[in-house]
């Protein structure tokens, strides 16, 4: 039997980053993960490499282009023919990248003398694990500290059951063999719009029925107003307070049944996307044998450090609660490495960034103004709008605002919230200044590069004092 001080369970952002970096600092490691690629072998990275972030975000910046393509190389003076979509091209693109950077992680296992093990984990008790391959065989393996990494995945609901054929989740939207001529989204949430921005450039009707009053409820609700206004303008179909109650697959589509105030109604689709939120993968883990505490949700509950009702087994990314996002996982997953080798770590969940890559992009981290207004906060605002932002003139791409919040007291920076060109590129900026406990003069005093969108963060920081130069 292998032993081992240290065993992940899971390959995903938060598993295989915790399994390098604890290789990093000396300990002997493996990792177990039972994803299986398209072409039939395990694949690392779970959901975000493999049917999350990566696949999605190829898909959107390809389908970006041809956006550009169709309405803004005129205005640049170029001039194309007709603009046509090759989408096997496209899809081979996105599974090419795929395949590079899931075989990137195993060449780091392979740098950090990481052991993988290919196939499900399940708990013994008393730091043994039994390894079960994709064939049967099992072997048991056994480890002074175990860390559960195993993700999430998509909620099932019972009025659309997904087949991966006419009603798909996240992961059946990445591989469609033709742009459907009518596609619905239930959720109008970070995948669900993502998905259905990349399908409304390629050229699909798209209605998005999303069960809550309403839109972006977690996002500043400025920019929720925004962002709902130009995504209208880009063709999507957002119909809000939609409960969807029956779906109905036939040869000839999908027909959605929903409630709103006004009533029953339905509508034809040739395609449905289910993307009303995500489960923590906890099934096999064997939580019940061995005692493993869940909450009603079915999150691994955790205290300090990590620590699950295990001695010596800890639980880290979306099987805990919090933000289900990939930089989250690995932010815990570099935590926990350094806990067990014996150091200090700290990961500050209220500097989370939070990012939503349709275009224009849409970011933020702290708090929100209905959240400082609901708290009693006393605090000040300053935004800037890129259509004053000369690098987003010259890019065509006026649309958005940056928004910074300050207390009004301290002027300590409470929130950061962006619309616009590339903002997931700019939040970083902001994340940085809040972990340092900046002000929003520090942001103000800082040079910024001239012309940048970044320019637009420096204004709106200035605006919190009324001194904006440019509006």
């Amino acid at each position: 039997m292998d032993s081992y001080q240290l065993v992940v369970i899971g390959a995903g952002p938060g598993g295989y980053v915790a399994a390098i970096r604890a290789a990093q600092l000396g300990l002997k490691v493996a990792c177990v993960d039972r994803w299986i690629g398209k072409d039939g072998q395990p694949s690392l990275g779970g959901t975000c490499l493999n049917v999350g972030c990566i696949p999605s975000k190829a898909l959107l910046d390809s389908s970006e282009q041809v956006h550009r393509a169709e309405h803004q190389f005129q205005a640049h003076g170029i001039t194309v023919g007709e603009v046509r979509v090759d989408l096997a091209t496209m899809i081979g693109r996105k599974d090419k990248i795929v395949k590079q950077l899931t075989g990137g992680i195993s060449g780091l296992f392979k740098k950090n003398k990481v052991t993988f093990l290919a196939g499900s984990a399940t708990l013994q008790g008393e730091g043994r694990i039994t390894v079960t391959d994709h064939d049967g065989n099992a072997t048991d393996v056994t480890a002074e500290h175990i860390v559960i990494a195993t993700g999430s995945s998509p909620v099932d609901i019972r009025v659309a059951s997904v087949d991966n054929h006419q009603i798909v989740d996240n992961s059946g939207a990445l591989e469609f063999s033709e742009v459907p001529k009518r596609l619905g989204v239930i959720g109008a949430g970070v995948i669900g719009l993502e998905l259905g921005s990349v399908w409304k450039r390629l050229g699909a009707e798209v209605t998005v029925l999303e069960a809550l009053p309403d839109f972006l409820a977690a996002a500043d609700h400025q920019v929720a107003r925004d962002a709902a206004k130009i995504l209208k303008g880009q063709g999507l179909d957002i119909r809000l307070g939609a409960r969807v109650t029956a779906t109905e697959a036939s040869p000839e589509g999908v027909t959605v049944s929903y409630s709103t105030d006004e009533g029953d109604q339905q509508i034809e689709v040739d395609k449905l996307i289910v993307a009303v939120g995500r489960r923590p993968n906890t099934e096999g883990l064997g939580a019940d044998k061995v005692d493993l505490k869940l909450d009603d949700r079915g999150f691994i509950e955790v205290g300090e450090g990590f620590q699950t009702s295990l001695a010596g087994v800890y639980a880290i990314g979306d099987v805990v609660a919090g933000p289900m996002l990939a930089h989250r996982a690995s932010e815990d997953g570099v935590a926990i490495a350094e806990l067990i080798a014996g150091q200090s770590a700290h990961v500050d969940y209220d500097l989370v960034p939070w990012v939503i890559y349709t275009w224009p992009e849409i970011a933020w981290v702290g708090k929100t103004e209905q959240a400082l207004k609901a708290e009693g906060v006393n605090y000040r605002a300053g935004s800037f709008p890129f259509a004053a932002n000369g690098r987003a003139h010259a890019m065509e791409e006026g649309q958005g605002f940056v928004k910074v919040l300050s207390d009004a007291e301290s002027d300590r920076i409470l929130g950061v919230h962006m619309i616009g060109p590339s903002v997931s590129e700019m939040i970083s900026e902001a994340v940085v200044a809040m972990e340092f406990a900046a002000s929003a003069e520090d942001l103000a005093r800082t040079i910024h590069a001239h012309p940048t969108l970044s320019e637009a963060l420096h204004e709106a920081a200035l605006a919190v004092d009324k001194r904006a130069l440019h509006i």
